[in-house]
């Protein structure tokens, strides 16, 4: 990639990315454009301006955007109408961001004649593919700088020693080998990692921080209601929200309840086992109201499709197929599966769990007439049951009856 002259770099601020900063100029001859997304990470993205500035970065090419309203919009809710987990648990919180940060460095890039965009993913994760196939989706002739599957700052020391000599200054608190690693956006936090490597120990303690320990919740439960409108939360206990808004006031009742902890050893794309540990507080009383409107809103047939297709879908996302045609052909399916899905769910925050006890719809498909105990009035004829499970019965007692005499 000798002909690549200026390069937009995904920026967080952190050692790690004003180290590559660094070296895209010195060894590679760029010139850097950063790009630091606000995605609700919970800390100050300003100081990454002048962390920008003091490496010689012109303020034209620093872009620090405010994306939180994007991202929940355009990428959880869509995601969340699908009740997407990824392996029956993950909610995708760090999977989920990677197509945005990527689009935006791929239009930054175009904005300013980048030839190039960068990345800090490391050679063994998931987000190297997920930062590189969502760029090419957008831009099939972008070229991709991965600098830690280049160099040779292959410790800690020698990273510290490398930022030393080019005086980028080191804080002290990164001198030190990190007990574990974090990534943060609105959705979750998840930690990977050092103290978190042997399957068989216990998450300790100090790895959680967005939620208290269930055990010290309050004693007293929190009963709330979610209003959604075709599939998408539109209110918190009557009160309109934005997207964004809802889900970090939703964070801010899981933190209190401890709702939204998972340990999990997953499947990593390139091929290993990992174990991380994941915080994701609103998203998770929020993918539990979501369900609970589709029980009366959704027609059995559709909503075991869902399920069914649900498995495919998350893995897209994790595995970085965001902007694939098969993605957008099930989200298609998705959307157009929840026209009706509008109403109320009342949940019990207590303790770590988040319940759906009550629902209501004006589009509800439960009918009490149909199901109650006592007269139905002649809602259900009781008689149409001996034929349905005659004709359902057939080709098992043909089985049987085949069977009984081989």
């Amino acid at each position: 990639m000798s002909d690549v002259k200026r390069v937009v770099l995904a920026y967080s601020g952190g050692l790690d990315t004003s180290v590559i900063a660094k070296w895209l100029e010195v060894e590679r001859g760029c010139e850097v454009v950063t790009f630091t997304a606000d995605l609700g990470q919970g800390e100050e993205i300003e100081p990454a301006r002048d962390k920008a500035r003091a490496m010689g970065i012109p303020d034209k090419h620093i872009f620090i955007e405010d994306v939180r309203e994007e991202f929940v919009r355009d990428y959880v809710f869509p995601m969340m109408r699908a009740n997407a987990r990824y392996e029956g648990d993950y909610l995708l919180g760090t999977s989920i961001a990677r197509p945005l940060i990527s689009k935006r460095l791929v239009e930054i890039a175009h904005e300013t004649g980048a030839d190039a965009i960068a990345h800090g993913a490391t050679g063994k994760g998931n987000d190297q593919v997920r930062f590189e196939l969502s760029a090419y989706a957008l831009d099939p002739d972008i070229k991709v700088i991965a600098p830690w599957r280049e160099w040779d700052l292959t410790s800690r020391t020698a990273l510290i020693a490398w930022a030393e000599k080019h005086q980028i200054a080191v804080p002290k608190d990164k001198r030190g080998e990190s007990p574990f690693s974090t990534d943060a956006n609105l959705l979750h936090t998840s930690s990977e990692g050092k103290v978190l490597e042997d399957p068989w120990e216990e998450t300790p303690g100090y790895v959680y921080s967005r939620t208290v320990d269930p055990e010290d919740a309050p004693d007293t439960p929190e009963y709330i209601t979610i209003d959604f409108e075709r599939g998408d939360g539109v209110a918190l206990n009557g009160e309109a929200m934005s997207p964004a808004g809802l889900l970090a006031a939703l964070n801010d009742l899981g933190r209190k309840h401890g709702i939204g902890r998972l340990d999990l050893v997953e499947n990593r794309f390139v091929g290993m086992k990992s174990r991380g540990m994941y915080e994701t507080p609103g998203g998770e009383i929020y993918a539990r109201a979501h369900r609970g409107i589709e029980q009366i809103t959704l027609d059995g047939g559709a909503a075991h499709m869902k399920d069914e297709l649900m498995p495919r879908y998350a893995e897209l996302i994790y595995n970085g197929f965001w902007f694939a045609p098969e993605r957008e052909m099930l989200q298609a399916a998705i959307d157009h599966s929840q026209q009706r899905v509008s109403g109320t769910v009342r949940l019990k925050l207590y303790k770590g769990n988040a319940s759906v006890v009550g629902r209501k719809s004006p589009q509800s498909l439960y009918s009490e007439a149909h199901v109650t105990f006592e007269d139905d009035a002649g809602a259900y004829d009781q008689q149409d049951a001996h034929g349905f499970i005659r004709l359902n019965a057939l080709r098992l007692k043909l089985l049987a009856k085949r069977n009984s005499v081989t």
